[in-house]
């Protein structure tokens, strides 16, 4: 039996789900053509920059939630384990 904090997992799953679906529905950055002006040249920019944000949003998302669904196998506490007892100062 493989112990599981499921809490854990979950957030996990709905990170890689979340950034997969970011990643779909991005699809292929913008693209310019030879004759634009300098108005769509920059809005081609901008564009660009915000795709490149929305990247490196999705691959934080899916690595983040990849190490959280590692972090979730053993993080459990086993039965029996020490348990943390707290000493009163003396007076």
């Amino acid at each position: 039996m493989v112990l599981i904090d499921k809490k854990i997992f979950v957030g996990g799953v709905a990170m890689i789900i979340a950034g997969v679906v970011i990643g779909i529905s991005i699809g292929e950055g913008p693209t310019g053509h030879a004759e634009m002006t300098e108005e769509e040249f920059i809005d081609l920019m901008v564009a660009e920059d915000e795709n490149q944000a929305l990247q490196l949003l999705y691959g934080l998302l899916i690595g983040v939630g990849f190490l959280l669904v590692l972090i979730s196998f053993g993080a459990r506490r086993r039965k029996g384990s020490v348990k943390r007892t707290e000493k009163k100062p003396a007076e």
